[in-house]
């Protein structure tokens, strides 16, 4: 994938995307399930468990990929 983001196969679950934020204590990793669904783990530092932990259904996903990605508008 793009640079700073890394993809792990999950057999039977589906992919993960592991997001360098460019500080080692600050990262995110998205788990896209076979489902649809999503699994969203923020990481404040260097730990192997998360800060947060959100579930998202895809709806919910497209939402807030609209949002970040600045294509949100409000009608």
């Amino acid at each position: 994938m793009g640079q700073g983001v890394h993809v792990q196969e999950l057999p039977g679950i589906g992919k993960r995307f592991d997001i360098d934020l460019g500080r080692a204590e600050q990262r995110i990793s998205v788990v896209v399930r076979k489902n649809g669904s999503r699994d969203l783990y923020a990481f404040t530092t260097t730990s192997d468990e998360p800060s947060a932990v959100i579930e998202l259904n895809s709806d919910q996903a497209r939402k807030v990929a609209a949002v970040l990605t600045g294509t949100f508008f409000e009608a």
